[in-house]
């Protein structure tokens, strides 16, 4: 009579191991959306965190040699996991590009990882650097951006203004999905362009029912409080990381962050406080 009680033990144990980093994780790219949230329930079984409480968690990682650059590599694989695997739920995938719209920082740093991951997974890419100087000021983002030269499969579009945002988005129906990579934690205040604009295009892309992913929150959502600027992005899907975040658990950041997965990307426990 005790082979049953062990046998679920056993199982329970198993439950709680901790998942593969998805840049380790050999079979990511072969999982739909119900697989990537199997894969990290523990990570998604955390307690929740706000915003200021991972920028901290994020650079204690770092003090402790875990590098920026290994962070954002285990970000971008898991968002463009999370981007293949939306595009094949919603039976677009090789229907069109993914669209990935990045911002200045290290939000647009995970983008540029998930082009590259995508393009090796098979999907044709553009992505769109939308900022004013002409290459990511942050070093990790700036490395990745430069890494996509002459990739396979990736189109680099660099839109300084808002004009040339909203040129991209004439055709924005046409993308598979589209990928919010534009602006992430320590989002305070009214948009300017041409991130503004590139909210819009979000928007417009939504309306014609292209699914939306959001990478880390959706952009001019707050982590902390789940309060919107506007305009703000309304996703399908929102990956987020190390931890659920607060502001995502409230009814107005739940509503405009659809569906969340909560990815592992290697921040040591040591380095979580709060």
């Amino acid at each position: 009579m005790t082979a049953p009680s062990t046998r679920a033990a056993a199982v329970d144990s198993t439950s709680l191991q901790e998942p593969p980093l998805p840049a380790d994780d050999p079979t990511l790219f072969e999982l739909d959306l119900r697989g990537l949230r199997d894969r990290w329930a523990s990570t998604a079984a955390r307690p929740a965190m706000t915003a200021e409480a991972m920028i901290g968690a994020d650079r204690r990682a770092q003090a402790l040699g875990v590098p920026g650059e290994r962070l954002m590599e285990q970000a971008g694989t898991a968002t463009a996991a999370a981007a293949r695997a939306l595009a094949i739920d919603t039976e677009r995938w090789g229907r069109g590009p993914i669209v990935i719209l990045a911002g200045p920082g290290n939000n647009g740093g995970d983008g540029f990882v998930a082009a590259r991951h995508l393009a090796r997974a098979g999907a044709d890419v553009i992505v769109a650097f939308v900022a004013t100087e002409a290459r990511p000021k942050a070093p990790d983002a700036g490395r990745n951006w430069d890494r996509l030269q002459g990739e396979a499969r990736v189109q680099r579009i660099h839109a300084p203004v808002a004009r040339d945002v909203a040129i991209l988005g004439q055709g924005i129906e046409k993308a598979a999905v589209v990928v919010d990579a534009l602006l992430g934690t320590g989002v305070s205040g009214v948009l300017r362009d041409p991130i503004r604009t590139a909210v819009e295009v979000v928007h417009r892309a939504r309306a014609a029912m292209v699914p939306v992913l959001a990478v880390d929150t959706p952009t001019a959502v707050d982590l902390s409080s789940g309060q919107p600027s506007d305009p703000a992005v309304r996703a399908d899907l929102t990956i987020t990381f190390h931890r659920p975040k607060t502001g995502l658990r409230t009814k107005l950041g739940a509503a405009l962050a659809g569906r969340v997965l909560v990815a592992p990307i290697g921040i040591p426990p040591e380095a979580d406080r709060g």
